[in-house]
């Protein structure tokens, strides 16, 4: 068993007698009935009650980061699994240190697993993994529970099933503690809130993407299938229409477009969401589907629909009254398709997050944006004076778009390649590809080259106009924002569509001399420590090389899945009299406690606090804090000397560098103190 700080810790109760076993969850398990007969299906019903200020992640969403709640059904010919494991409405939440949105459980959380019943005797039973985490002290934890179900079988017998055609796509689990998960996702995490979705800084939430949808439809305004459509509109209702159509003619445009989006909810619900934003074939088609949109705009070929159904509802059109204003309005969007198409179809793939309201309101911000010109024009028809001619311009804005809808597609592909760990799209190999999309867009826009839809006077004329210019200056100032990044430069403001930092292969900010070791670090392969800082992940071997090098240890108690950990990461720790201090009086350590990696079985041992055997890195991490510091919460940061012994009171999540600074001076003068 690995060592242990015990003594210190009395020595220095003072200092962390204020520290606790927090239980944020509390967890209570029954089925959908009480009894059934074998061939029945039934529900497994996991509930939590949730401490206030506290929320616990749910079990599936795209983020990767947060440790996601799971359940090991230790597995029985009594019964198999149907489907997995499913989370009952929880809520959005954006994530400011991952960068991502999660999904949480506040107060109450529910959880239901679906099983048939092969055979009897029933037996039901296993451990679950779970994160709760609270704002107010950036404490977060985690923590595991065992259940078992009880259900009255009535009758006796087997139910025969045939064994399932091997899976050539399916995840290795064979290395599982020989249990199945409910949820076979590689993807280790926790979980967020629609609840604070309104003050959501980063444009992630519900307001934030109907901007991006009322914008996307001021877009399709000016694009070559739509722009020309205004004056012809507008002439029809100042020759023979009515104030009245014209403002009926902008509500059925909105109308058609909402019901497109209505009859789409459906399909967006949490579970098929969850679905579509973690599933590598889902991803592959969305992949798929921009790029087709993109070389579409960018004049490869065009989407249309059949010309016999556009004559068919223009031919409805002619009737007159309300009637046929519907069928004008019909017209417009199917005659505009070609345009829309790709814009209207992006805009639903992006609103597959678990909201059924999302697609709906998405579709009616961009219907709004879309309507309001020809509304307005039928009204004012001397404004038509003001708009400018059609012309190549009208290409150009569709070429840019096409170039930003295949940049935007390879996000997909990056979720299918993280999750499955192909290797294909690392950081840089993505941030190449932007960087080039982008420095073509700027020179499109200074007509260094043409594409098959530019014609006429427009791309013969070489002159670029002062507004080509501006664009053209943006978007190469764009591209030199990108080269950094190309070296490890984080470019936060794209880090919801990149591939993570941990992905780049050649980073020129890693200071690999950046704190000498005494021999290399177990699990260096896939733990890492931040801002070029050389430490250890195992306790034992940490506590030797700072034995040897005559230092105190700076144990950092962390998690994949701890948010304020990065936090402090991020704003602490990338102080520069912080950084040196870790770097030049330490030596470090990172203990992982919701690492899943399972060590050799000549490593396990059963732990003296609960009498579980702990088979993994982050069950090991995880009981040395309990045990010895009686506390499991992270960020959690310990130093101790050369006999174990804890030299200052830990500190946890405070995000001022200055105390992190007197702490880690602190824990210094008493090493020196202690080992003259």
């Amino acid at each position: 068993m690995k060592s242990h700080i015990l003594l210190t810790f009395l020595l220095f109760s003072a200092g962390v007698c204020q520290a606790q076993i927090l239980s944020p969850a509390k967890w209570t398990y029954s089925t959908s009935v009480q009894s059934a007969k074998v061939g029945d299906e039934i529900e497994l019903i996991f509930k939590a009650t949730i401490d206030k200020d506290w929320y616990l992640y749910s079990s599936e969403f795209p983020c990767e980061d947060p440790m996601k709640t799971t359940f090991n059904l230790v597995p029985h010919a009594s019964f198999k699994l149907v489907g997995a494991v499913v989370p009952i409405n929880p809520i959005d939440k954006y994530d400011e240190i991952f960068e991502c949105e999660v999904k949480i459980f506040k107060k109450t959380g529910e959880f239901r697993q679906k099983i048939k019943i092969l055979a009897t005797p029933l037996n039901l039973f296993g451990e679950s993994e779970y994160q709760v985490c609270t704002d107010l002290t950036g404490q977060c934890v985690p923590a595991g529970d065992d259940f078992r179900f009880n259900v009255d079988v009535v009758g006796s017998g087997t139910v025969r099933e045939e064994p399932a055609a091997p899976n050539p796509f399916a995840v290795d689990t064979v290395k599982k503690s020989q249990s199945s998960t409910f949820l076979e996702s590689e993807n280790k995490g926790p979980i967020l809130d629609p609840t604070l979705v309104k003050e959501d800084p980063k444009g992630k939430s519900l307001l934030g993407f109907l901007l991006i949808a009322f914008l996307a439809g001021l877009a399709a305004l000016i694009t070559p299938c739509v722009f020309p459509m205004i004056p012809m509109t507008v002439s029809f209702f100042t020759g023979r229409g009515t104030k009245f159509q014209a403002l009926m003619y902008g509500f059925f445009i909105i109308l058609i477009y909402t019901l497109i989006g209505a009859a789409l909810a459906p399909l967006m619900g949490p579970e098929t969401a969850n679905h579509l934003s973690t599933e590598w074939i889902p991803n592959l088609i969305f992949f798929l589907v921009f790029i087709i949109f993109g070389l579409s705009f960018l004049g490869l070929f065009e989407i249309t629909l059949p010309g016999s159904l556009i004559n068919k509802v223009d031919q409805q059109a002619e009737k007159g009254g309300l009637v046929g204003v519907f069928f004008m309005a019909f017209t417009l969007v199917l005659v505009s398709f070609s345009c829309t198409g790709p814009i209207v179809g992006s805009l639903l793939v992006s609103s597959a997050g678990g909201e059924f309201l999302k697609p709906i309101a998405g579709m009616f911000a961009f219907a709004l944006a879309f309507a309001i010109p020809f509304t307005l024009f039928a009204f004012f028809p001397n404004w038509l004076k003001s708009l400018p001619k059609s012309g190549g311009w009208l290409n150009t804005v569709k070429v840019v778009l096409g170039f930003i809808e295949i940049a935007l597609a390879f996000k997909f592909l990056s979720i299918a390649d993280q999750a499955f760990h192909w290797g294909i799209l690392d950081r840089e190999i993505n941030i190449a590809i932007w960087i080039v999309i982008v420095v073509l867009i700027g020179l499109y826009l200074m007509k260094a080259f043409r594409l098959p839809g530019d014609t006429g006077k427009d791309a013969e004329d070489k002159t670029i106009s002062v507004f080509r210019i501006s664009l053209a200056m943006i978007v190469f100032v764009f591209a030199v924002y990108l080269v950094p990044g190309m070296w490890g430069a984080p470019l936060k403001a794209l880090a919801g569509y990149l591939p993570p930092l941990q992905t780049h292969d050649f980073n020129i900010l890693k200071d690999e001399s950046a704190g000498a070791l005494c021999d290399e670090p177990k699990y260096e392969d896939f733990l890492h420590l931040p801002h070029g800082l050389r430490g250890y992940f195992d306790y034992d071997q940490a506590l030797a090389c700072a034995r040897q090098q005559n230092k105190p240890l700076f144990i950092d108690f962390t998690g994949h899945g701890c948010t304020n950990c990065r936090e402090m990461e991020a704003n602490v720790w990338s102080d520069p009299q912080v950084l040196q201090r870790l770097k030049e009086n330490f030596v470090v350590v990172a203990l992982y406690v919701d690492d899943k990696t399972e060590l050799p079985e000549t490593a396990w041992y059963t732990s003296t606090y609960d009498n579980k055997v702990k088979k993994t890195i982050g069950k090991q991490n995880s009981d040395l804090q309990i045990t010895n510091l009686n506390n499991n919460a992270q960020p959690f940061y310990v130093l101790v000397g050369k006999d174990e012994r804890v030299l200052v009171s830990p500190y946890g999540y405070n995000l001022s560098a200055e105390s992190f600074s007197k702490f880690l001076d602190a824990g210094k003068d008493k090493f020196k103190e202690l080992y003259p």
